[in-house]
């Protein structure tokens, strides 16, 4: 769940804004799922919930959507994953704390009577904040194409050990430093697909999107958008490109799509923009 504070002026560190608060359901894997959902796919999320208030609402959001949730596990006493942030006046991010405990619950062990449904689908994407044996696990067993966000360049290095096993993993300039040793973007792109990555799209915030495969690399600038609220901006690219690909749009319209979705979202005061389910329509004109 993401609890969003906003100061009506500028804020003020260290001192309580006059502002607005909002609860709404968030969280990257989450909001990857919704926004596949407004694209139009058919999506499983796989998770564990506690059975506190915001499990409660997490799971009647998720119904409304259309979401599968028979795989994931609620788990009674235990707090749900909830991501408290504070932005500036502008919308941007400026200071945050990340409750996310419950999800070293989702263990291999969880995963077992799961592989079926996960190899019969289309595609599989995972994030940074699940388990390290987790991941490996997934990269292990899953037979369809494999997506991953980092989340976070604390989280990034639980992907190291899986990046040959993905067909295209979306970090940003930080994340991918962190994954790779190399500040300069060109560079970090180079060596994840030297380390076994398909397709990488690194995110370069307001400088657009780096796009590289095999020997084609792309630098594609920002769609123009007025920034109302970043928060899950990146998680909209992430579905984006992840619908592209399943279409079998090439690179630099999978790059597009997921730069469009990200300026769909900074244009929308909530982390999923209902603008999403028009976006199959315009990248196939």
């Amino acid at each position: 769940m993401d609890i969003c504070g906003c100061p009506r002026g500028r804020l003020v560190l260290r001192d309580s804004n006059p502002g607005t608060v909002t609860v709404r359901p968030g969280g990257v894997g989450r909001n990857v799922a919704h926004d596949l959902c407004l694209l139009g796919q058919e999506v499983s999320l796989i998770t564990a919930l506690g059975d506190d208030v915001y499990g409660v609402a997490l799971q009647d959001s998720c119904r409304r959507l259309g979401i599968d949730l028979s795989m994931s596990r609620i788990l009674p006493g235990r707090r749900s994953s909830t991501y408290l942030y504070v932005t500036d006046e502008k919308g941007e991010m400026q200071t945050a704390v990340s409750d996310m405990e419950i999800t070293e619950t989702i263990t291999p062990q969880m995963l077992n009577p799961c592989w079926e449904r996960i190899n019969g689908a289309d595609a599989v994407f995972v994030d940074g904040n699940l388990p390290e044996e987790t991941l490996r696990a997934v990269a292990e067993r899953c037979t369809v194409p494999l997506y991953a966000d980092p989340v976070s360049t604390t989280k990034a290095s639980r992907l190291a050990a899986i990046l040959p096993a993905l067909t295209a993993i979306k970090p940003n300039a930080l994340e991918a430093e962190a994954l790779t040793g190399r500040r300069d973007a060109q560079q970090a792109a180079r060596a994840l697909l030297d380390r076994g990555v398909k397709r990488v799209y690194i995110s370069l915030s307001a400088q657009g999107m780096l796009a590289a495969q095999g020997e084609r690399l792309l630098r594609l600038p920002c769609c123009a958008a007025r920034v109302v609220n970043s928060t899950g901006a990146g998680d909209a690219a992430m579905a984006a490109l992840l619908w592209a690909e399943l279409q079998g749009f090439d690179l630099e319209r999978t790059a597009r799509a997921a730069l469009k979705a990200g300026a769909l979202v900074c244009a929308c005061p909530e982390a999923n923009s209902p603008a999403l389910a028009e976006l199959p329509k315009e990248m196939k004109r």
